[in-house]
């Protein structure tokens, strides 16, 4: 099942919480995001029938394996564009985040790959 950019959002948003708090609730993503609490579970719905997430009856929300490599790979690409735009650019780390996150779910992966190298090689 394709994922679209506000699954991928969720998926890093739930990556990052955990990293935070070791733990992760539907009102934490809410919180968060600044979404409803209905459309964040509406969302979590779709994400659990995808394959993505788990919920346990307390209600923390797990990563499958599937769930946590796709929000690793989200979270590459939004660190990555991130730096290059600070690096080459000279944008500032607060706007550089905000336009990765716009960014890192349409870039083609040709071009994604050149971003790595760039940074790779010089920062």
């Amino acid at each position: 099942m394709k994922i679209y950019e506000s699954g991928e959002n969720y998926l890093e948003t739930i990556l990052l919480l955990k990293k935070k708090s070791g733990y992760v609730r539907a009102v934490d993503v809410a919180n968060e995001l600044n979404f409803s609490k209905p459309s964040v579970s509406r969302a979590l719905g779709i994400l659990k029938n995808a394959g993505y997430v788990e919920i346990e009856p307390n209600g923390n929300i797990l990563l499958t394996p599937l769930g946590e490599e796709k929000a690793g790979e989200i979270y590459e690409r939004h660190r990555l564009i991130a730096r290059f735009l600070v690096m080459t650019l000279g944008v500032t780390e607060d706007i550089a985040s905000a336009d990765a996150c716009r960014i890192e779910h349409f870039l083609s992966s040709e071009s994604f790959s050149k971003i790595r190298e760039y940074v790779e090689k010089n920062g």
